[in-house]
């Protein structure tokens, strides 16, 4: 369950949503329950409000702030998993010893256009100017920093901040966090390490852990799906948890069973 904004450091007023998840529980009970959220909320006085309405309602709780990158998700993703059980104390999945990386998890794709995947071959629009700072920067990691200050566009002079902006990923190493601005290189380090573009949905979709199988709905355009695939949780990062629930759920079970 998604309750605050993308932001990082902030907890916005979405942030209330987490007494749904409370709400939610007290009417279903659930022997497990699970929530991801940004790792603003770790210290902010709500999630307390939480943990103690989980502890009323006899949950047993662990919550901590993780990357996803160390569970073989190819990207930095810092998110707060919280995780509660009524059957004992639950535990959270180990990291995995060896990260994935932005080359092993799209180099292989043709370049878009005549793939045959819609979500692979939407094309870009881009002004003239902008699309020539985007072939000066230098592959694998450069950016827009790299080409001097008398090549900025203006907007980036002004601005002391957003230093990924109009940046290139790097092949061996994982993606910055995937956003709902996924495939506009003017809201992150979202250039493709080598090719003169910004990533596709397709690509932005790898990077969250997604199947290469799977289908987003573009009736609603491009940004939308960007948003919806931004806005995931990655199957990667949820699955070892959640598995550790399940062989809880199992254990407990089967001692009822004697």
């Amino acid at each position: 369950m998604r309750t605050l904004n993308g932001k990082h450091r902030a907890v916005g007023r979405g942030a209330n949503m987490v007494y749904q998840l409370l709400r939610f529980t007290r009417v279903l009970k659930p022997q497990t329950v699970m929530l991801e959220n940004v790792p603003g909320l770790a210290n902010n006085w709500r999630l307390r409000v939480l943990i103690r309405g989980l502890h009323r309602l006899k949950y047993h709780v662990v919550s901590r702030v993780l990357d996803a990158a160390d569970y073989g998700v190819p990207q930095r993703r810092r998110r707060l998993i919280l995780v509660g059980s009524l059957l004992g104390e639950p535990t959270l999945a180990p990291p995995r010893t060896k990260r994935s990386t932005v080359r092993k998890t799209i180099s292989l794709l043709p370049v878009p256009g005549n793939s045959g995947d819609p979500c692979h071959d939407l094309s870009e629009r881009r002004k003239a100017r902008v699309a020539d700072l985007i072939r000066r920067i230098p592959k694998d990691g450069g950016s827009r920093a790299d080409l001097g200050a008398e090549s900025q566009l203006r907007c980036h002079i002004k601005s002391d901040g957003f230093h990924d902006v109009y940046g290139r990923m790097r092949w061996d190493d994982v993606a910055p966090t995937i956003t709902g601005g996924c495939v506009n290189p003017s809201k992150g380090r979202f250039l493709h390490p080598d090719q003169d573009r910004a990533i596709t949905l397709r690509e932005a979709a790898l990077l969250q852990g997604f199947p290469s199988s799977y289908k987003f709905a573009l009736s609603q355009g491009k940004f939308r799906a960007a948003e919806m695939i931004g806005n995931a949780f990655p199957p990667g990062f949820v699955a070892p948890h959640a598995r550790r629930l399940r062989r809880q759920i199992e254990l407990a079970r089967d001692a009822k069973r004697g």
